[in-house]
C-alpha cells in the first residue's frame, strides 16, 4: 500500500459534495437531461474547496446520473451549449459529446478517451521527431522523487510545494523519508546528470522524456489544468551560458511552429515577467494563446535555468582548461494542454473543429441509400473511395452502419471535428462523383456536388481542401486575436480592454510590486514581453518612466 497526501488538500466536504454557491453555474443540461454522455453528466461546475475561490471553479468530477439504455434517444439529446451563452458549458458539452474525455474518480483527474488520446498522439508525433532532429533522445526518469530533492533549490521548493502530492507510506510503513510525485523533473534529471556528465566531452547532454506528472490543483478544468496530466518535458546541460541560451530559444522555436503549421494557433511568443517565470529559472519564454473566450493560455514554455539547479546538486563538469565548472541547463515542456486550446481556439456551436493536421480522421464517408437495391452499389463505391484516400496517406473512416440516419451521422462527425465530410448516394454512384462538404463552411458554402471518383482527381481535390481547412482554421484565429489585442498607454486604458475581455498590450518598466497591482484590480498577468516589439521610444503606461519594452497583458487559464 502507498499512502499520498498533500500539502495542500482540500476539505472531505469539497471533495464529495457539490457547493452550493456553484451550482447556479452548472450548465443547463445539467437539470433538463439524464442522459451519461451529456457534459454536465461528465464535467459539473463545482466549487473546489472553500468559498474564497472564484464562482468560475470547474473541476472534474463524477455526477450520479441515471443511464439511458436507449442509445437513439442518448445522441438525440446530443445538445451542446452555445459558446456565446456559456463558453464554459458549451467547453465541457464539446468534451463530453465528442468522447475525448471522462472522468476519473478522484476529483481533479480524467480519463483521456481515444479520440481525445489520437489528437495528443498526433502532437507527439510532430514533436518527437523535430527533438530527434535537434539532437535529443528520449528517456525515462521515475515518478516518485525524494521530498529532499525538491528542498535543495530554494524558489523551486516554494513555487511548487503548494502543488505536491506527497507519499508518506508505502507497503504499510511510514517512509524513512518521505516522496514527491513528479511535479516536473529538473531535481531527478539532475540528480543523475551529476552523475554522467565528468568532462566538457560529455556536453552538450540533450534528452527528452514522455511521461505523467502531478501537481495538486484547486481549481481545474479537463485537459487544461488537472491533478494529473500527460507532458513531455527536455532537459538539457551545456558548457557554456550561450548555448543554454540557445537552445532555450531554439525550443521555443519549435513550439511556436507546431503552433502555427500544425495546431492552425497563432500563438504570441516572448519572454515571462519576473513574477512569472518558472520556480528556478533564469528566463522563461513561452507561447500564448487567445482563445475563443480571449482568454490566454499558455501553451508551452521554455527555461533557461542557468546554474541555479546544477549550483544546488553541484552538476560540474572539467572544462578544457582542466577547471572543475557547473554545468548551464535548460527544461521546456508542452502537455494535454494544448488538445485543451484547439478545441477552443477552432471549436464553433456545432463542437469540435480540428485542424487537418491534427485530426484522428481527416475525412469521413457517409453512404447514402433509401432502397435495399442500391446499398450494395453505394456501399461498393464508398468502400472503393476509402481505399483511394487510405492509399494516398489520407486519414479515412467509412461509417458504414445502418442503425443511423445520414442526416445523425452528418451531425456526429461534424461535432468530432471532421474537416472533410464525403457523401456517396446511388446518382453518384451512377455519375461516378462524390458530394464533398467542409466543416469550417456551414451549409451549402461548404458543399460541392460532382468531384469525380477518378483516383488522382478525387486525391488532388481533397488533398488541396485539407490545405485549404488548415490555412483557412489559422487565419481565423490570427484575424480573432488581432481584433482583440488593444494598444495602451495608460494604466486607465488598460483596465478598459481587460474589462472588455481583451488583451492589453502597451509599454512596461514598472516594477514587480506595479504588476502585482495590475493582477490584483483587473485580474490580468502580463502574459509575456513579446519577441515582436515596436520601434521607437516607449513610456511605461504605469509609471511615465522610459521603457524598453511593451508588455501584453491578459487574464488567463
Amino acid at each position: 500500500m502507498v499512502v499520498v497526501s498533500s500539502l495542500r488538500l482540500p476539505s472531505l466536504t469539497s471533495l464529495f459534495f457539490a457547493s452550493s454557491r456553484s451550482t447556479h453555474r452548472a450548465p443547463a443540461t445539467l437539470f433538463r437531461r439524464q442522459q451519461p454522455y451529456l457534459a454536465a453528466a461528465r464535467f459539473s461546475a463545482q466549487s473546489a474547496a472553500s468559498s474564497s475561490l472564484p464562482e468560475t471553479t470547474e473541476e472534474l468530477a463524477p455526477a450520479n446520473q441515471k443511464k439511458s439504455s436507449n442509445s437513439n434517444k442518448v445522441n438525440q439529446d446530443r445538445v451542446i451549449t452555445p459558446r456565446s451563452q456559456d463558453f464554459n458549458a458549451w467547453y465541457l458539452d464539446v468534451i463530453a459529446n465528442a468522447e475525448l474525455a471522462d472522468y476519473g474518480p478522484v476529483r481533479g483527474t480524467m480519463v483521456i478517451r481515444p479520440y481525445g488520446y489520437a489528437i495528443w498522439e498526433a502532437i507527439q508525433d510532430y514533436l518527437n521527431v523535430k527533438f530527434k532532429e535537434t539532437g535529443h533522445s528520449n528517456m525515462y526518469f521515475p515518478q516518485f522523487i525524494p521530498y529532499s530533492f525538491i528542498e535543495k533549490e530554494a524558489s523551486h521548493v516554494e513555487g511548487f510545494s503548494p502543488e505536491l502530492a506527497v507519499v508518506t507510506i508505502g507497503g504499510g510503513k511510514e517512509l524513512e523519508e518521505k516522496l514527491v510525485v513528479r511535479p516536473t523533473s529538473e531535481t531527478i534529471v539532475n540528480h543523475m546528470f551529476t552523475q554522467w556528465i565528468h568532462s566538457y566531452r560529455d556536453l552538450p547532454l540533450l534528452i527528452n522524456q514522455w511521461a505523467n506528472v502531478t501537481r495538486w490543483e484547486m481549481r481545474t478544468k479537463p485537459f487544461v489544468r488537472t491533478l494529473e496530466f500527460l507532458w513531455q518535458e527536455g532537459h538539457t546541460a551545456h558548457a557554456t551560458p550561450e548555448e543554454a541560451e540557445e537552445e532555450a530559444l531554439k525550443m521555443i522555436d519549435v513550439y511556436t511552429k507546431f503552433a502555427y503549421e500544425e495546431a492552425a494557433i497563432p500563438v504570441v511568443v516572448g519572454r515571462k515577467s519576473r513574477e512569472e517565470t518558472f520556480a528556478g529559472a533564469v528566463r522563461t519564454y513561452t507561447i500564448e494563446a487567445m482563445m475563443g473566450d480571449r482568454k490566454a493560455l499558455q501553451a508551452g514554455t521554455s527555461h533557461n535555468l542557468g546554474q541555479n539547479f546544477s549550483r544546488a546538486f553541484e552538476t560540474q563538469f572539467t572544462d578544457e582548461n582542466g577547471q572543475r565548472q557547473h554545468v548551464w541547463q535548460t527544461s521546456w515542456a508542452v502537455s494535454t494542454r494544448f488538445v485543451g486550446g484547439i478545441i477552443m481556439t477552432h471549436g464553433d456551436d456545432a463542437g469540435l473543429m480540428l485542424p487537418p493536421k491534427l485530426a484522428p480522421v481527416q475525412v469521413v464517408i457517409v453512404p447514402i441509400w433509401k432502397k435495399d437495391d442500391e446499398k450494395a452499389g453505394v456501399l461498393n463505391a464508398a468502400s472503393s473511395v476509402k481505399e483511394i484516400l487510405h492509399s494516398a496517406g489520407v486519414k479515412v473512416k467509412l461509417d458504414d452502419s445502418d442503425m443511423r440516419t445520414p442526416g445523425w451521422k452528418f451531425n456526429f462527425w461534424e461535432m468530432k471535428g471532421v474537416p472533410i465530410r464525403i457523401e456517396i448516394g446511388p446518382r453518384d454512384v451512377a455519375s461516378g462523383s462524390v458530394v464533398i462538404s467542409r466543416r469550417d463552411v456551414p451549409g451549402k458554402q461548404g458543399k460541392v456536388f460532382g468531384i469525380s471518383m477518378e483516383p488522382t482527381t478525387l486525391v488532388g481535390y481533397v488533398k488541396d481542401k485539407l490545405d485549404e481547412i488548415q490555412a483557412s482554421l489559422l487565419a481565423k484565429a490570427t484575424s480573432f486575436r488581432d481584433s482583440n489585442i488593444v494598444d495602451v498607454s495608460s494604466y486607465d486604458e488598460l483596465k478598459e480592454a481587460i474589462s472588455q475581455g481583451k488583451w492589453a498590450r502597451g509599454p512596461w518598466s514598472a516594477s514587480d510590486k506595479y504588476e502585482a497591482r495590475v493582477k490584483e484590480e483587473t485580474g490580468a498577468t502580463i502574459r509575456c514581453f513579446p519577441f515582436e516589439q515596436p520601434a521607437g521610444t516607449k513610456t511605461c503606461l504605469m509609471t511615465g518612466q522610459p521603457a524598453d519594452e511593451v508588455a501584453i497583458f491578459a487574464k488567463s487559464y
